[in-house]
């Protein structure tokens, strides 16, 4: 890479981190290729040569941030071995990416899709990340368990990042009421594990009320 290439690229990252932080710190309403500059710490000038338009900028920073917090966590969840496990680092990603201002982010996204059209796809693609490893853990975890042939891990994915982010957004304002959902999924997780304990036998007894409910 030239030296030319790799300042060109440091810029482009200062951008991207800039707008992440603009947006978590001061909203989208205030977010502006001055604010982000200056966040950047660059001329503001450089949000167009590079991206073209603050919604350009916006929407690569919403894909650069999805990939930066999925690969944070991609060996975690690669670990996972049951739905009670998988549960449970959910809610710890929850809650350190609640503490690393991630959370209030999402909220901003969300917030500026109607009003910033490349938000709206470019945070379902953010999500689409994370709905790829949850898949892939689900069917993992499930492949082992009654519950396997009868659950749609494709549509469960959607649905598990679906509930957490509705819990994100609800958290901001009912924190107990949050607190009271985590628990309630992983509780779940718990009857899940409950019937991964039992035998051979139960195990079958369970299958085939799955298949009488499910004909």
């Amino acid at each position: 890479m030239s030296p030319e290439t790799a300042r060109s690229q440091e810029t482009k990252t200062r951008l991207l981190e800039g707008a992440l932080r603009t947006l978590t710190e001061q909203g989208i309403a205030k977010t502006s290729a001055r604010t982000v500059a200056a966040a950047a710490g660059v001329n503001q000038a450089l949000v167009f040569y590079h991206f073209g338009s603050v919604d350009e900028l916006l929407a690569a920073a919403c894909r650069y941030g999805a990939e930066q917090a999925v690969a944070r966590y991609r060996e975690r969840l690669a670990e996972v071995g049951t739905l009670s496990e998988l549960l449970s680092v959910g809610r710890e990603i929850h809650e350190r990416e609640r503490a690393g201002g991630h959370v209030a982010l999402l909220g901003q996204l969300l917030a500026g899709a109607p009003t910033h059209p490349g938000l709206g796809p470019a945070t379902a693609a953010g999500l689409d990340l994370w709905i790829t490893e949850i898949e892939q853990a689900l069917r993992r975890v499930l492949a082992a368990t009654p519950f396997g042939e009868f659950t749609d891990p494709a549509g469960l994915a959607r649905a598990v990042a679906a509930s957490f982010v509705g819990i994100e957004l609800y958290e901001g304002v009912d924190e107990a009421g949050a607190g009271a959902a985590l628990d309630a999924l992983e509780q779940l997780g718990a009857l899940v594990a409950a019937v991964e304990s039992l035998g051979p036998v139960a195990q079958r007894a369970v299958r085939h009320q799955l298949r009488r409910r499910t004909q």
